[in-house]
């Protein structure tokens, strides 16, 4: 287990109400986890971080460069979610906190609430309901689509994208995408080479892009201009991709028969807490409380993917899938000690490394490195003593950002 910088156990805490299993894994682990079941502020987030190494959120906490500066003690974030543009990335890597998210558990939840709005959005099921509800029969056809021969512009066609091509084409539907990273086309979709080239030949239009800084207003009055007459709208990936005033503009004018939204720009806390958005109230549009990766099954198998990463990285030193840090994850050595030592990628660093750890006498067992960008990874496994100096030495390199001891 990484030895903590204050003394004491290792301590997690994990934040929005991260699925129970992660913090039980955690805890089968001898760390110590404290949890709170909604999103926290800056300030918050700070004092409760004071000694603890490991933090588990979702979505809706903000760890910035501020945070980061202001907890010494941790050493690696888990995000429980695919997104991780909550997380200054760069800042974590600066003080040498791992990142760790779910890029594959939630995929299918996200891909099934398309499907079900899809079909909702065409046979407007919202409307019908809210007239029952109100004790109104109006059956009526109008505006009632099934899927078959409907075509699905997909914006952003990596993994829940490119899966729910599949689903949409087994249920009858022409599926066209757009991505700006090459994709490999699955089934008969097609790949358009223009975003405006698939807004002018889709009933549906459906956003799953990342949240990277650049798609920040991606989608907004001219996107919606360009659609086709009574087309559909979906967007199931980051609330600040759209513009809400322009969306509702469509959707009253006519121009847009519906929409279905599950993120936004600015998100309640906590379950319960009031929600504001000019889109309510409209008819054949569907609002739900960022719930594309809510399903029991989704929730337990990122608190399992992501716990095991924490722990892999704790007790190993394993970055495997780390979003950040190079990725090493080297089978464990019997019976050695493992450093672990992220640095600035400087050439001569590794050479270095090794000088020091030869004029400690210490028995490199193995050793494997890599680098990414600005940062590089070195895991070594030695036997024997290891004294305090060594380390020291290590810690006190130039282009150290942080040495990890892990006993066996």
């Amino acid at each position: 287990m990484t030895i903590p910088a204050s003394p004491g156990p290792v301590r997690a805490l994990l934040v929005e109400g991260v699925h129970p299993i992660a913090a039980d894994l955690l805890a089968a682990c001898g760390i110590a986890v404290d949890q709170v079941d909604r999103a926290l502020d800056p300030d918050e987030l700070v004092r409760r971080l004071d000694g603890v190494q490991v933090l588990g959120l979702r979505s809706g906490t903000h760890v910035t460069a501020d945070v980061l500066a202001q907890a010494p003690d941790l050493q690696v974030v888990g995000a429980f979610c695919i997104g991780t543009n909550q997380i200054d990335l760069p800042a974590a890597t600066a003080r040498g906190v791992a990142v760790f998210n779910a890029p594959f558990s939630n995929t299918r939840s996200v891909v099934e609430l398309a499907v079900a709005e899809i079909i909702a959005l065409n046979r407007r099921l919202s409307v019908h309901n809210d007239a029952m509800h109100a004790g109104i029969w109006r059956k009526s056809a109008k505006g009632s689509h099934e899927l078959r021969g409907r075509r699905l512009g997909i914006v952003g066609y990596g993994k829940i994208g490119s899966q729910l091509s599949v689903l949409a084409e087994a249920l009858g539907m022409r599926v066209s995408f757009f991505d700006t990273a090459d994709r490999l086309a699955l089934g008969n979709a097609r790949r358009c080479a223009t975003l405006d080239e698939l807004l002018g030949d889709s009933d549906v239009v459906t956003l799953h892009v990342d949240g990277r800084p650049g798609n920040s207003g991606l989608f907004g009055e001219e996107q919606f201009a360009r659609m086709l007459p009574g087309a559909l709208f979906l967007n199931l990936s980051r609330g600040f991709v759209v513009d809400h005033c322009a969306l509702r503009r469509n959707i009253d004018s006519g121009h847009l028969a519906g929409a279905a939204v599950d993120v936004f720009p600015d998100e309640p806390a906590a379950a319960g807490d009031p929600f504001g958005s000019g889109l309510r109230g409209l008819p054949n549009v569907i609002l739900t409380p960022h719930i594309g990766g809510s399903t029991e099954e989704a929730q337990q198998d990122i608190g399992e993917f992501v716990a095991a990463k924490l722990v892999g990285y704790l007790q190993h030193g394993a970055t495997g899938l780390s979003v950040n840090l190079p990725e090493v994850q080297p089978p464990r050595a019997a019976a050695t000690t493992r450093l672990a030592l992220l640095h600035r990628n400087q050439a001569g660093t590794l050479a270095c490394v090794n000088d020091l750890l030869a004029d400690g006498d210490v028995e490199v067992e193995q050793q494997v490195f890599a680098t990414s960008g600005s940062v590089g990874y070195v895991v070594t496994d030695v036997r024997g003593p290891l004294s305090p100096a060594v380390v020291q030495r290590l810690r006190g390199l130039p282009e150290t950002i942080r040495v990890h001891v892990l006993s066996a």
